[in-house]
């Protein structure tokens, strides 16, 4: 079989979902390792849009600024009622 005859499947939307997941572990940790709570510092943010509820550490403020926060908050409430795959 050549490499023209497989079919190649795009997947935008588990990359993004991997990607966001990843991005807030990251700033998560980098909050955490400051000695902030994470969950009240992320949700602060996602609530205000300040970004400066999040550390610059570990460049966590640019990397949580990658995602849409109404992205981030539409994953998370998948995520709580069993929608994310």
């Amino acid at each position: 079989m050549s490499m023209m005859d497989e079919t190649v499947s795009f997947k935008v939307e588990k990359d993004k979902n991997i990607k966001a997941r990843e991005l807030l572990k990251e700033v998560y940790n980098a909050l955490q390792e400051k000695g902030y709570n994470p969950i009240n510092q992320i949700v602060g943010y996602i609530l205000s849009g300040d970004p400066t509820y999040i550390t610059s550490h570990n460049n966590a403020r640019n990397l949580i600024r990658q995602v849409e926060r109404d992205e981030l908050l539409e994953k998370m409430v998948k995520n709580y009622i069993g929608l994310d795959e």
